[in-house]
């Protein structure tokens, strides 16, 4: 299975791991799965730190793909999307996240209740 894995996720696998629960955790340590860190997640880390509403001290592309995380680019389809989407989440990083998961037919996995409320597919 392809997942795209929300930005929280990501940051949580990465240092604080026990924050996801089991079955989530058991998906992104399936080797037979393909996780991907989207460029937007990568886009919400750098916007977060250089307005100091997050603090990292590590290169987020080196560590996703020393993590076994492949990347993904965010697509001119998946941005055509957002013109339409329904305002269940106002967080345009997340928006986007759910376009790309729609734009690629891969399951997003995260924990925020918002995005269930898309036509996508959550884990």
């Amino acid at each position: 299975m392809k997942i795209i894995i929300d930005t929280h996720i990501f940051l949580w696998a990465l240092g604080e791991p026990e924050k996801i629960n089991d079955a989530k955790r058991s998906a992104l340590e399936d080797l037979s799965n393909t996780i991907y860190v989207s460029a937007v997640s990568i886009a919400e880390i750098m916007i977060k730190a250089s307005v100091q509403k997050l603090q990292i001290d590590f290169d987020p592309v080196k560590l996703a793909k020393e993590s076994g995380f492949e990347l993904l680019d965010f697509s001119a389809e998946a941005a055509l999307l957002l013109k339409d989407m329904p305002f269940h989440h106002k967080d345009p990083f997340d928006r986007m996240l759910v376009a790309q998961s729609i734009t690629n037919n891969y399951p997003i996995m995260t924990g925020d209740p918002k995005i269930q409320l898309y036509d996508c597919q959550v884990l």
